[in-house]
Parts: C-alpha cells; structure tokens; sequence
C-alpha cells in the first residue's frame, strides 16, 4: 500500500482521497491545510489523524511515499519541489506549474530524485479516451472538430461583487485557459497529437486574467477548435467530424459517454463502462508508475507540450502572472 498525503482541503481533494480508496492501492495517511483546524475536518472524514500546517514538517515525515497536490495553480511547482526534494512521489493537479520553465524544471528534478512525477490529468486515463481513439480510427480522414468545456464559476458573483477571489487573481495563475481550456486541449493532443501551429483568442477581465476564450490548432489536413469559459455554462457535446461519421463526447473533461454519427445509421452509444468518479484511473496510474520505479514515462511529455501551448497562448493573449518573473 502507497501511503500518501493530501495537500489542499477542497471538493477536488475529496475527489482524489475517494478515488484511492477506491483502487484499493493508496493509503491516505496524513493532511496539510493552512490551519490545523481545516485540515483535522477534512482528515476526520477518512480517520486520518495526523494534520499539519507546515508543508516542511509534512514534507519531511519519513513513512509518507507520495502526495497529491491540490492547492492554487501559482502553488504547484514550489510545493511539488519541496516534496520532491523530500523524496516523495508527486501526483499535482492540472496544469503542472504556472508556465513552461517550471514544469520543465519539475520534471528535471524528478528525474534526478528518481520519484515519480505526475499530473491528475483524470481524462487522459479514462477508458472512454482510448475507446475514442479507437472509433476515431473507423470513421475515415478527420477534417474538423470542436472541443469545448464551458462551466460558469461558482466564485464568479464575488469577483463582479469585488471581492476578488483566488480564481480570478493572476497571483495564483489562474484564469479560464489554465482552470478550464486545459481540458480541451489536454484531449485534442492524446486524440489528435502536437499541432504545427495554434492561436489564441479571449477577453480578459480587470484583473488580468481571462473570462472565456478559444485556440484553434491548426494539423496539415485539419483544424481544431477549442472552447473554454469560466463565465458561461455550454450544454454542447464535443465533436469531432469524420468523413464517414462523426464521433461526439459528452463532458471533454470526463469522457463521460461517446455516441457515433453515421449518415443513414442510426446514433450509436459506444461508450464503455467508467467509474462514476474518473479520478480513480488516474490513481491507479500514479501507482503503476510507483511500483514499476518508472521516473521517465510519456506523460512528462505530453505533460511538457500542454505547458507550453498554454504558456505561448497566455503570451499572445498578453497574460502574465507574478509567477512568469521567478
């Protein structure tokens, strides 16, 4: 059993502590917050009785194999560096780090402390994305298709109340394209692979991140349209047309469910059957990767390429965070 500590006490934290229980391969066995209070609520929940409000102290306790990261985005990197040095296996939420040096400079170090380092992509290990690979491959050439997750932040009515909350603060690298367009574009580089060109649109708000934007990616037969917002809800599958058929993806994020588009056929569901909580895939993977001492996996690359789509995106949205000058 992989004993690990959670760092970050919100929903998606409980996400991921569900998710190891329910693999049945990781043991959560301690929890950091910013106060001992918070984090004894969130460890009281799975009878964890050890809580911390130092990351060092945590960082540095010899029985913990493993941590997964949930804190802001401008977090990531230093936090995922500390443990890292500690020895620890790192499991971090998406993106990576704030830019491309930092998860550069993670994945280098990881290698170099021989742990394993990885991101919670959860949609990369859904058994619905290899299946969309799969029926992708019947449907003939690929001419276009359109990604989208648009999901409105709960936390949106106290930023226009002007109470400036972290999820619209570039002090914490956040934003729609690093919260939300990560998703998307995340699936268009397993479905499709790396574009030979992109561009980026979006509006910004006062703050100096963006509310909603698009990248189109461009492939040498092929266009690909990337929809994101943190402002606006889209009930709109995704779809990627096929010359024979089109294939549409219910939640980019989740993978949820694949229906198949054919003229003259009726619709075909040709999902396969997923966990309710998707994260369980993903800590399944993270302990593979443990227990085969794998340091050097193909998920640091692709890893790599969503950094720097979204660090060259950001430049020519001119979107700049405190953490783009470290």
């Amino acid at each position: 059993m992989i004993r690990f500590a959670v760092v970050g006490t919100n929903w998606i934290s409980h996400a991921f502590c569900e998710a190891a229980q329910e693999s049945g391969r990781l043991e959560l066995v301690a929890v950091y917050s910013r106060t001992l209070e918070t984090a004894q609520t969130f460890a009281d929940e799975y009878g964890v009785s050890r809580v911390y409000d130092d990351l060092d102290e945590i960082a540095g306790q010899p029985d913990i194999d493993a941590v997964y990261i949930a804190s802001p985005n401008s977090l990531h990197a230093p936090q995922a560096s500390l443990f890292i040095r500690q020895g620890k296996h790192v499991i971090v939420e998406k993106p990576m780090a704030s830019n491309l040096a930092e998860t550069e400079a993670l994945i280098a170090l990881a290698k170099e402390h021989g742990v394993v380092l990885l991101e919670a992509m959860k949609s990369r290990y859904t058994p619905n994305l290899v299946r969309a690979k799969e029926v992708l491959a019947t449907l003939g050439p690929l001419h276009r298709a359109s990604l989208s997750y648009c999901q409105y932040s709960s936390r949106y009515q106290r930023y226009l109340d002007g109470k400036n909350p972290n999820t619209f603060n570039p002090e914490f690298s956040n934003g729609s394209l690093m919260d939300i367009g990560v998703y998307p574009l995340s699936a268009a580089l397993e479905l499709f692979g790396i574009p030979k060109s992109f561009t980026a649109s979006g509006q910004l708000l006062d703050s100096g991140v963006d509310a909603h934007g698009s990248l189109t990616l461009k492939y040498d037969t092929f266009e690909v349209l990337l929809s994101h917002s943190k402002v606006s809800d889209s009930y709109l599958p995704s779809e990627i047309q096929c010359e024979n058929g089109s294939l549409m993806i219910e939640s980019i994020s989740r993978f949820k469910q694949l229906t198949v588009h054919e003229r003259g056929l009726p619709e075909r569901n040709v999902s396969l059957h997923q966990s309710d909580n998707e994260m369980v895939y993903e800590a399944h993977h993270f302990a593979d990767l443990i227990e085969q001492g794998n340091y050097d996996h193909e998920g640091l690359e692709k890893t790599r390429e969503v950094s720097r789509i979204l660090t060259e995106a950001r430049a020519q949205l001119g979107i700049t965070y405190p953490a783009d000058a470290l």
